[in-house]
């Protein structure tokens, strides 16, 4: 457990200290604060779209604006946890330490993890302002909904650049993997809209990102959806250990 915080900490004061995490963070501000900044231009021109609450539903994955950027942001996140370490070769004394490779694998996850709720952090900004400034009262339980959603799709996603990052020899080469796989997911979601039966369209939004965080910007808390990223997760950095434990085999 020691080693596990370990290297937690140890990833997210070395993330803090490098200019590109300033650089992501500006830019993530940025465009979605472009986003929030058109949204709240449309809807208050349509004033029968629902208000705060609509568009908030709507900046919380109810255009594409939301899900472009996650497929670039997530890659850039996590191609530097293992690749990283194996282009420096701090990754073999990382190796021959006395270190499991569930420690290894959870302590750059949490790390992970932590990077992406940090940019989501600031996003809470739009609800005070619209609760301050919009006249709309904004549920408690919509928000905590909204952002479980955010939370439940990091699961997945920084699993999966994880395990990128650790069959890559490169960091390019994990945030490309990274980059493939979540825009897969994200594309066999959106054949929901094209689906020809119940069951297949249900089928589809199941593994789409897009149908899962339209129901939590609503409000709703679907346990299926809580499943899907839970496993996905838990099969991702179980991958990861096993990749790691090869890797040391050879060490």
């Amino acid at each position: 457990m020691t080693s596990f915080w370990t290297i937690a900490k140890r990833e997210v004061l070395g993330f803090c200290v490098l200019p590109i995490a300033y650089v992501v963070l500006t830019v993530w501000l940025l465009y979605f604060g472009l986003v929030f900044y058109l949204l709240a231009d449309f809807y208050t021109m349509a004033p029968g779209a629902g208000g705060g609450a609509g568009l908030m539903t709507a900046f919380f994955g109810g255009t594409t604006l939301f899900y472009l950027p996650l497929l670039v942001f997530a890659p850039v996140l996590t191609m530097r946890l293992l690749a990283e370490e194996k282009s420096s070769g701090t990754l073999e004394c990382l190796m021959t330490a006395p270190v499991g490779e569930w420690s290894i694998a959870l302590g750059k996850y949490v790390a992970a993890l932590i990077f992406w709720m940090g940019l989501w952090l600031p996003t809470l900004l739009y609800f005070w302002l619209l609760e301050g400034y919009g006249n709309d009262v904004i549920d408690v339980g919509t928000l905590v909904a909204t952002y479980a959603g955010v939370l439940a799709v990091g699961l997945l996603y920084m699993a999966i650049g994880l395990l990128m990052s650790a069959i890559s020899q490169s960091q390019i080469g994990a945030a490309l993997l990274t980059f493939l796989v979540l825009g897969s997911l994200f594309l066999i979601g959106l054949r929901a809209y094209g689906a020809q039966t119940e069951g297949e369209r249900a089928f589809y939004e199941y593994l789409g990102v897009w149908s899962q965080m339209s129901t939590f910007a609503k409000g709703i808390i679907d346990t299926r959806y809580l499943v899907f990223d839970l496993s996905g997760a838990l099969v991702a950095l179980y991958a990861t250990t096993q990749v790691l434990q090869a890797q040391r085999s050879q060490a």
